[in-house]
């Protein structure tokens, strides 16, 4: 059991504010139904829209382009995400990111805002119920958000910008699309049980993708990636690939990966409005795989006393050679955009080579693998 500080104390203004709007949302929910109609189609669409523009402003705005700065974005959407990230109900963007910041700087240690080593509650949301001395803010470590003037109006006007866009907007264009019973029914779903599963979907990420899930690119920290979590939370469960490479835009680096946030960050990439977008190399990427799938392959063998030697040397040069492949795939593809329409069937042809070269360098080392499961279920 964590022990607290002497300085800890409860914050009642988060306290209450968490443990109310559930109640609040589930006896709206109760109320406006018996006393006005069922939620209609006005109450699921502006539910709709905002838990995307509030959800998507957490994970795109905040996380991935404030906190990380894994790309840059427009004046209008940097306001967007100010507006209905303070409708999120989970501070400014300062105080978020000086958090959030804080926790990739010291996962999994006292130095830790949300450390999941102090239980799956504290992580997921005791941690913003109390206050400890040493967790408190100095926002030196958000310097460079402090010249946004749009990130320090958010700030000032935290509860006023929040109110607004989270609970009085929905309920305003309610009214205004069908009177009263409208307008109470979109201030309940689309303003208080909105709040409610945009809250725990954020919190989700602190607490469950440090406990379940699988670990392909590191084990440095608690870190988990999980499909499930990823779809819950607009792609923001492919946790452990975000601890390993932080800058990245992307959560999911797979085409096939659910991730609604990379998919809103190309969106607006194609219409000018963002910019600079960091992505992982993919030799980086598959070099941080091989080395943990090898790691927990020679773990096992050791387990049976099985010589790891061979299997040692044979991966790291079949890792070796895939990297290079891989590099020179991502520098020729480059080189392709640049170069004259003459020399571009060479070089694609030099690129399918180099694809050729590295599915069969995958395809040896795949067996290499297997010829390790083998020997270890061999030995029992």
């Amino acid at each position: 059991m964590t022990e607290y500080s002497a300085a800890t104390r409860i914050n009642w203004l988060n306290t209450v504010f968490l443990l109310a709007t559930p109640l609040l949302a589930i006896a709206g929910v109760i109320l406006h139904w018996n006393y006005f109609a069922a939620p209609g189609l006005t109450e699921f669409i502006l539910f709709t829209i905002f838990y995307f523009s509030c959800g998507l402003s957490i994970t795109v705005g905040y996380h991935r382009l404030f906190s990380h700065r894994s790309h840059e974005a427009s004046w209008p959407l940097v306001l967007f995400y100010a507006v209905f990230g303070a409708g999120s109900f989970q501070n400014s963007i300062l105080e978020w990111c000086s958090d959030h910041r804080n926790h990739h700087k010291s996962t999994d240690t006292d130095d830790d805002p949300y450390s999941v080593t102090r239980g799956f509650w504290y992580s997921h949301m005791g941690w913003v119920m109390i206050e400890e001395e040493n967790f408190q803010n100095d926002f030196s470590n958000v310097k460079d958000l402090q010249s946004s003037k749009i990130i320090r109006w958010q700030h000032r006007n935290i509860f006023l910008i929040g109110a607004f866009s989270g609970i009085i907007l929905p309920a305003v264009i309610g009214f205004m699309i069908g009177g009263i019973a409208t307008g109470i029914g979109c201030m309940v779903w689309a303003g208080l049980v909105r709040t409610v599963f945009v809250h725990h979907g954020t919190f989700l990420i602190n607490s469950a993708a440090h406990i379940w899930g699988t670990q392909p690119y590191s084990e440095a920290n608690s870190s988990k990636d999980s499909f499930w979590l990823a779809f819950l939370t607009f792609g923001e469960g492919y946790h452990n690939f975000h601890h390993t490479f932080q800058a990245d835009y992307r959560n999911g680096h797979k085409w096939f990966h659910v991730d609604p946030s990379k998919w809103w960050i190309n969106v607006f990439r194609y219409l000018g409005l963002k910019s600079n977008l960091k992505s992982t190399p993919k030799h980086s990427i598959e070099a941080a795989r091989i080395d943990m799938k090898s790691k927990k392959a020679f773990n096992k063998l050791a387990s049976r006393n099985i010589d790891i030697e061979l299997f040692q040397t044979r991966i790291d040069e079949h890792k070796s050679s895939m990297r290079s492949s891989l590099y020179e795939i991502h520098k020729l593809k480059r080189e392709l955009k640049n170069c004259v329409a003459s020399s571009k069937k060479a070089v694609k042809e030099k690129i399918a080579e180099l694809k050729k070269n590295y599915a069969n360098l995958k395809a040896e080392l795949k067996a290499v693998f297997k010829e390790m499961n083998r020997q270890y279920k061999t030995i029992a």
